[in-house]
Protein backbone atom coordinates (compact mmCIF):
# COMPACT_ATOMS: atom_id res chain seq x y z
CA UNK A 1 0.00 0.00 0.00
CA UNK A 2 1.63 3.23 -1.13
CA UNK A 3 -0.95 5.70 0.13
CA UNK A 4 -3.25 4.81 3.02
CA UNK A 5 -6.94 5.68 2.81
CA UNK A 6 -8.01 9.00 4.28
CA UNK A 7 -9.43 7.39 7.43
CA UNK A 8 -8.10 4.62 9.64
CA UNK A 9 -10.20 2.03 11.51
CA UNK A 10 -9.60 3.84 14.79
CA UNK A 11 -11.12 7.05 13.41
CA UNK A 12 -14.50 5.28 13.36
CA UNK A 13 -14.47 4.58 17.11
CA UNK A 14 -17.35 6.32 18.91
CA UNK A 15 -16.21 9.39 20.84
CA UNK A 16 -16.88 7.82 24.24
CA UNK A 17 -14.31 5.05 23.55
CA UNK A 18 -11.71 6.90 21.44
CA UNK A 19 -9.23 7.82 24.19
CA UNK A 20 -6.77 4.91 24.11
CA UNK A 21 -3.16 5.98 24.68
CA UNK A 22 -2.01 3.81 21.77
CA UNK A 23 -4.67 4.50 19.15
CA UNK A 24 -7.30 6.91 20.45
CA UNK A 25 -7.90 9.86 18.16
CA UNK A 26 -9.13 11.87 21.15
CA UNK A 27 -5.91 11.38 23.14
CA UNK A 28 -3.55 14.10 21.89
CA UNK A 29 -0.70 12.75 24.06
CA UNK A 30 -1.01 9.18 22.73
CA UNK A 31 0.63 7.36 19.85
CA UNK A 32 -2.27 7.98 17.43
CA UNK A 33 -1.73 4.59 15.72
CA UNK A 34 -3.80 4.21 12.55
CA UNK A 35 -4.61 0.85 10.93
CA UNK A 36 -5.82 0.10 7.38
CA UNK A 37 -6.75 -2.85 5.16
CA UNK A 38 -4.02 -4.00 2.76
CA UNK A 39 -4.79 -6.98 0.51
CA UNK A 40 -6.52 -9.16 3.08
CA UNK A 41 -4.35 -8.19 6.01
CA UNK A 42 -4.03 -4.99 8.00
CA UNK A 43 -1.17 -2.53 8.22
CA UNK A 44 -0.11 0.40 10.40
CA UNK A 45 3.05 2.46 10.63
CA UNK A 46 4.69 4.23 13.53
CA UNK A 47 7.71 6.50 13.69
CA UNK A 48 9.43 6.02 17.05
CA UNK A 49 11.01 9.08 18.64
CA UNK A 50 14.29 9.30 20.58
CA UNK A 51 12.36 9.12 23.87
CA UNK A 52 11.02 5.67 22.88
CA UNK A 53 14.44 4.21 23.68
CA UNK A 54 15.23 1.09 25.68
CA UNK A 55 19.00 1.14 25.42
CA UNK A 56 20.75 3.58 23.09
CA UNK A 57 19.81 2.86 19.50
CA UNK A 58 16.90 0.51 20.20
CA UNK A 59 13.13 0.77 20.72
CA UNK A 60 11.59 0.16 24.15
CA UNK A 61 9.80 -3.22 24.23
CA UNK A 62 6.72 -1.79 25.93
CA UNK A 63 6.13 0.46 22.91
CA UNK A 64 6.39 -2.56 20.62
CA UNK A 65 3.81 -4.43 22.71
CA UNK A 66 1.53 -1.37 22.69
CA UNK A 67 1.69 -1.08 18.90
CA UNK A 68 0.90 -4.77 18.38
CA UNK A 69 -1.92 -4.51 20.95
CA UNK A 70 -3.62 -1.47 19.41
CA UNK A 71 -3.21 -2.72 15.85
CA UNK A 72 -4.80 -6.01 16.94
CA UNK A 73 -7.84 -4.36 18.51
CA UNK A 74 -8.21 -2.05 15.50
CA UNK A 75 -8.07 -5.06 13.21
CA UNK A 76 -10.73 -6.76 15.34
CA UNK A 77 -13.00 -3.72 14.98
CA UNK A 78 -12.59 -3.71 11.19
CA UNK A 79 -13.26 -7.46 10.92
CA UNK A 80 -16.39 -7.21 13.06
CA UNK A 81 -17.61 -4.18 11.09
CA UNK A 82 -17.17 -6.11 7.82
CA UNK A 83 -19.05 -9.08 9.24
CA UNK A 84 -21.90 -6.70 10.07
CA UNK A 85 -21.95 -5.24 6.55
CA UNK A 86 -19.95 -2.06 7.27
CA UNK A 87 -16.72 -0.98 5.65
CA UNK A 88 -14.54 1.39 7.65
CA UNK A 89 -13.41 3.63 4.81
CA UNK A 90 -13.41 7.35 4.13
CA UNK A 91 -15.98 6.86 1.37
CA UNK A 92 -18.56 5.38 3.74
CA UNK A 93 -21.54 7.71 4.11
CA UNK A 94 -22.86 8.15 6.64
CA UNK A 95 -19.79 6.94 8.52
CA UNK A 96 -20.49 3.93 10.72
CA UNK A 97 -19.39 3.67 14.33
CA UNK A 98 -16.90 0.85 14.61
CA UNK A 99 -17.52 -1.82 17.19
CA UNK A 100 -14.94 -1.41 19.95
CA UNK A 101 -12.72 -4.27 21.08
CA UNK A 102 -10.43 -4.51 24.10
CA UNK A 103 -7.54 -6.82 24.82
CA UNK A 104 -8.25 -10.10 26.62
CA UNK A 105 -4.76 -11.48 25.99
CA UNK A 106 -1.55 -10.15 24.49
CA UNK A 107 1.47 -12.32 23.81
CA UNK A 108 4.60 -10.80 22.24
CA UNK A 109 7.82 -12.51 21.14
CA UNK A 110 10.82 -10.23 20.66
CA UNK A 111 12.83 -11.83 17.87
CA UNK A 112 15.67 -9.32 17.71
CA UNK A 113 16.33 -5.77 18.87
CA UNK A 114 14.27 -3.17 17.03
CA UNK A 115 16.44 -0.28 15.85
CA UNK A 116 15.43 3.23 16.86
CA UNK A 117 15.20 5.46 13.79
CA UNK A 118 13.39 3.64 11.00
CA UNK A 119 9.63 3.80 10.64
CA UNK A 120 8.03 0.63 12.03
CA UNK A 121 5.46 -1.40 10.13
CA UNK A 122 2.86 -3.50 11.94
CA UNK A 123 0.94 -6.13 9.94
CA UNK A 124 -2.00 -8.15 11.18
CA UNK A 125 -3.69 -11.34 10.03
CA UNK A 126 -7.00 -12.55 11.44
CA UNK A 127 -6.73 -16.13 12.70
CA UNK A 128 -10.16 -16.46 14.33
CA UNK A 129 -13.28 -14.33 14.30
CA UNK A 130 -16.67 -14.44 15.98
CA UNK A 131 -19.06 -11.63 16.95
CA UNK A 132 -17.57 -11.57 20.47
CA UNK A 133 -13.88 -12.48 19.96
CA UNK A 134 -11.21 -11.92 17.30
CA UNK A 135 -7.70 -13.38 17.34
CA UNK A 136 -5.08 -11.45 15.41
CA UNK A 137 -1.49 -12.45 14.71
CA UNK A 138 0.80 -9.50 14.09
CA UNK A 139 4.36 -8.77 13.09
CA UNK A 140 6.39 -5.63 13.68
CA UNK A 141 9.17 -4.82 11.22
CA UNK A 142 11.92 -2.25 10.88
CA UNK A 143 13.33 -1.73 7.38
CA UNK A 144 11.76 -5.00 6.20
CA UNK A 145 13.13 -7.13 9.05
CA UNK A 146 10.58 -8.67 11.43
CA UNK A 147 11.77 -7.88 14.95
CA UNK A 148 8.69 -8.91 16.96
CA UNK A 149 5.53 -10.91 16.55
CA UNK A 150 2.49 -11.20 18.71
CA UNK A 151 -0.98 -12.54 19.17
CA UNK A 152 -3.87 -10.39 20.35
CA UNK A 153 -7.09 -11.92 21.64
CA UNK A 154 -9.60 -9.08 21.42
CA UNK A 155 -13.10 -9.17 22.90
CA UNK A 156 -15.99 -6.91 22.05
CA UNK A 157 -16.54 -4.04 24.46
CA UNK A 158 -20.14 -3.74 25.57
CA UNK A 159 -19.47 -0.81 27.90
CA UNK A 160 -19.06 -0.95 31.65
CA UNK A 161 -19.41 -4.54 32.84
CA UNK A 162 -18.51 -7.31 30.41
Amino acid sequence: MDTPPAKAFQEFYPDDVAHCYGCGRLNPEGHQLKSYWDDGETVAWFQPQPYHTAIPGYVYGGLIASLIDCHGTGTAAAVAARAEGMELTAETAPPPEAPRFVTASLQVDYLKPTPLGPRLEIRGTVKESSPRKVVVEATLSAEGTVTARGTVVAVRWKGGKQ
